[in-house]
């Protein structure tokens, strides 16, 4: 896929939490164009992946790129807002406010928790999204 000013958010395809996040942000989204929703496990993503710096290629972790620029943790997280209808992204000053180490310490929580808090799909739906 041609980088382009749309983003794209890469998430765990086995993740139970970024599945029910892709199908929470979808129908959300400003403009359904706007954010292409693909597999961290999928040629595509493993592609854009290998293009990012070495320390953000071995990240478990979100990607969202967003004018060429690539984001992870919870930097991708709130940046997410800004796709979505304006009464969600209003909440993005609000937490970019949350000093970055205590942002990055609970994504890292749930992070590592996320399969044992949300089951494994049994369909991944993330790359359904796009059509």
């Amino acid at each position: 896929m041609k980088m382009s000013d749309n983003g794209i958010l890469l998430l765990d395809g086995n993740c139970g939490l970024c599945n029910r996040l892709a199908i929470f942000l979808h129908p959300r989204l400003q403009n359904h164009k706007s954010l292409v929703f693909m597999t961290n496990e999928s040629e595509e993503g493993k592609e854009i992946i290998e293009g990012f710096p070495q320390k953000q290629q071995n990240s478990d972790t979100v990607y969202l790129v967003r004018n060429g620029v690539s984001y992870t943790k919870s930097a991708a997280a709130i940046r997410c807002l800004l796709y979505l209808k304006w009464q969600y992204k209003i909440f993005y000053p609000v937490f970019w406010i949350i000093p970055f180490p205590l942002r990055d310490l609970v994504y890292v929580m749930i992070a590592r928790n996320r399969h044992k808090i949300f089951s494994k799909p049994k369909i991944c739906i993330i790359p359904s999204l796009n059509k």
